[in-house]
């Protein structure tokens, strides 16, 4: 790795942290009544819905050290139900995906907005959360950077997932807090720098509103999931979400660079590598968001034109700004060092799993048969089912199976396939009967004798349980 000291001009200096306010207490907070339509009728016509534009206890103050985390945790802890919860990050700005701001509401205790990264450790707040039940909107975005300072959750409820399952067809929390509750959010400060400090009033008001309404929006959703009879769905894919392991560390997370399919050379892979290995030190060294140290259009283009100076390489594309021109001897290291690489990456990379679906009907066009029928199968029952694809069964899991399915197909060991790839019970139940019958059924697949006698007995069983188990009531 190359050493990024000698850049360290290049990357402008992290900007200065203040002490946000202290909590203030909110007064006692009055029911807010929604307008429009019910929960239970989404697409009827409604009111138009009404703007919230600033919390129904207004902007409580940050809580920035150890005494008010205290009586943050002791209020969260007095109040009841299901506990809201958000996280705003500094994605594009800052190296990570670190939380810099936490948001919390609960029945009882008002808004809490909490400053984690002055704190360090929010133990106090965890004990207060540790028997509650979580809402978060799209949790698996945020449930990392929280498991980072140390929240977890043991219970959960994702209205984002919620209306997936219940067939929104827009599932923004903005678009689902006002077609089910009929209040309209001010949401003008998403992809702010939320690693500022002090942060502006407008931003805490805008990070309040996020909770504000989650647990509302959770209690409507939970009883349209229950007259639609997913319940169960959503309470499984839930517990999925809180056993959900960090992913692995990526193989080569260089390949990730965009625009890396213009390249077609060993010795220009290795230049990429290099170049996007020390621009991942400099970054995270900085606590800079790669990019903003050097866009990945650049480091394409001087792998494309492989400079043999300093010079040559000031004159590619990305490279002529001030930052990178003082800069410029470390990263014609980084370009050296590709070009002299003795260890090439090779152009394309093994996988455990089947190739692109573009290249099977070449490579085998039988799994390309099975993986038609396969996709029909799903979407159609999906379709029927008012859900996404995707979340009646993961895509990934299909192609799998249709590359490469059980030597012998029956309910069983499709059910099993399922099962290990880490499909949920009620979309193994919903699925593996269909997804027997299209491999059976697809054209030109290779299917034993032995298998093909028991296809009926297995695909009506597997058929006859779905009947009793899958509409919704």
């Amino acid at each position: 790795m190359i050493d990024a000291d000698a850049v360290s001009e290049a990357v402008g200096p992290a900007p200065p942290a203040s002490a946000p306010p202290a909590l203030q207490a909110p007064p006692e907070q009055a029911p807010l009544a929604p307008s429009g339509s019910s929960a239970s009728d989404a697409t009827s016509e409604r009111a138009p819905a009404e703007a919230l534009l600033e919390p129904r206890d207004g902007v409580p103050g940050v809580v920035a050290d150890h005494d008010a985390l205290l009586a943050a945790a002791a209020r969260i802890a007095a109040g009841t139900g299901p506990v809201a919860l958000d996280a705003e990050r500094a994605s594009g700005y800052r190296y990570g995906n670190r939380a810099y701001l936490l948001q919390l509401r609960r029945r009882g205790s008002g808004t809490v907005l909490i400053d984690p990264v002055g704190l360090g450790d929010l133990a106090p707040i965890a004990a207060a959360l540790q028997d509650a039940e979580w809402v978060l909107h799209a949790a698996s975005q945020d449930l990392g950077c929280l498991a980072e300072i140390g929240l977890r959750p043991t219970r959960l409820f994702d209205t984002e997932l919620a209306g997936r399952l219940l067939g929104y067809p827009r599932v923004a929390l903005g678009t689902l807090v006002e077609e089910i509750l009929g209040f309209r959010l001010e949401k003008g400060h998403a992809a702010v720098d939320w690693s500022r400090r002090p942060l502006p009033e407008a931003w805490l008001q805008y990070a309040a509103l996020d909770v504000e309404l989650l647990v509302e929006l959770r209690d409507a959703l939970d009883d349209q999931l229950r007259e639609a009879g997913k319940e169960q769905w959503a309470y499984e894919e839930f517990a999925a979400l809180c056993e959900l392991a960090p992913p692995p560390p990526r193989e080569d997370p260089w390949r990730r660079t965009s625009g890396l399919h213009r390249i077609r050379k060993p010795r220009q892979l290795a230049v990429v590598r290099e170049l996007w290995e020390t621009r991942e030190h400099i970054a995270e060294r900085r606590n800079l968001a790669p990019g903003r140290v050097l866009p990945d259009h650049a480091i394409v283009a001087a792998a494309l034109a492989l400079p043999a100076t300093p010079d040559e390489l000031v004159a590619v594309p990305g490279f002529g700004g001030r930052a990178t021109k003082r800069g410029v001897d470390t990263w014609f290291r980084a370009v050296d060092a590709g070009r002299a690489a003795r260890r090439l990456p090779p152009v394309t990379r093994s996988s455990d799993g089947p190739p692109p679906p573009r290249a099977w009907a070449a490579r085998n066009p039988d799994a390309a048969a099975r993986l038609t029928a396969c996709r029909l199968a799903v979407s159609t029952r999906a379709t029927e089912l008012l859900l996404p694809t995707e979340n009646l069964i993961a895509p990934d899991i299909v192609r799998r199976l249709a590359w490469e399915p059980p030597a012998e197909v029956t309910s069983e060991t499709v059910s099993d396939v399922l099962r290990s790839a880490g499909a949920r019970p009620w979309q193994v139940e919903l699925t593996a009967a269909l997804l027997v019958a299209a491999l059976h059924d697809a054209p030109h697949a290779d299917v034993t004798a032995a298998t093909a006698a028991g296809r009926d007995r297995h695909v009506a069983a597997g058929e006859s349980k779905i009947a009793d188990t899958s509409a919704p009531k």
